[in-house]
């Protein structure tokens, strides 16, 4: 099989029923931002410094896929197959929790940085957050399983916890931000 089809050289793609859809439309947006954070979160999973997370950064990727495919399949009666697991947002709160009860509490804002891994995991967390909106702008159209929307808030709480928890790790000051 061909990589390439040709026939999105007309600005359409194909949703999995078949239906061809604008490559701008709402669910290909959505689709879009989840699959460019499945590739972040594959970036912090290569990080030596996350070996010990691989197993939950892998888990992650698995539930984004799974929220990307029901998006992309809204109107098939397979969605139900695809959709994250049920108990995926208590999975992800246990982490936090487990996560925060090392960490100092926080009393301001802090500035992203301070070491690349730590970067790389708050780009993470904004392009979470731009899926989020994506996808709750497809809400507005089209009813999304509610679960995929409260994965994707809880993840973005994960991916601040995690990199605050990984500049713990690696003994990186965080920078405080005051007005």
């Amino acid at each position: 099989m061909k990589i390439y089809t040709r026939s999105g050289d007309d600005g359409t793609t194909s949703l999995p029923g078949g239906k061809r859809v604008p490559k701008f439309d709402l669910s290909i947006e959505a689709c879009g931002s989840i699959d460019e954070l499945i590739s972040w979160i594959g970036l912090l999973r290569d990080f030596l410094e996350n070996e010990g997370r691989r197993e939950i950064l892998l888990y992650i990727q698995d539930q984004l896929m799974r929220c990307a495919a029901s998006l992309g399949d809204m109107e098939c009666k397979r969605v139900k197959d695809c959709l994250p697991a049920e108990d995926c947002v208590t999975k992800i709160e246990n982490e936090i929790d487990r996560m925060e009860a090392k960490l100092p509490s926080m009393k301001k804002f802090s500035l992203p940085g301070g070491h690349i891994l730590v970067s790389y995991c708050n780009i993470a967390r904004c392009v979470c957050r731009r899926a989020e909106r994506d996808v709750f702008r497809l809400n507005d159209s089209k009813k999304i399983p509610e679960i995929i929307c409260k994965f994707l808030n809880r993840l973005s709480d994960y991916l601040f916890v995690l990199s605050r928890q990984i500049g713990l790790d690696l003994d990186i000051q965080e920078v405080e931000w005051s007005i």
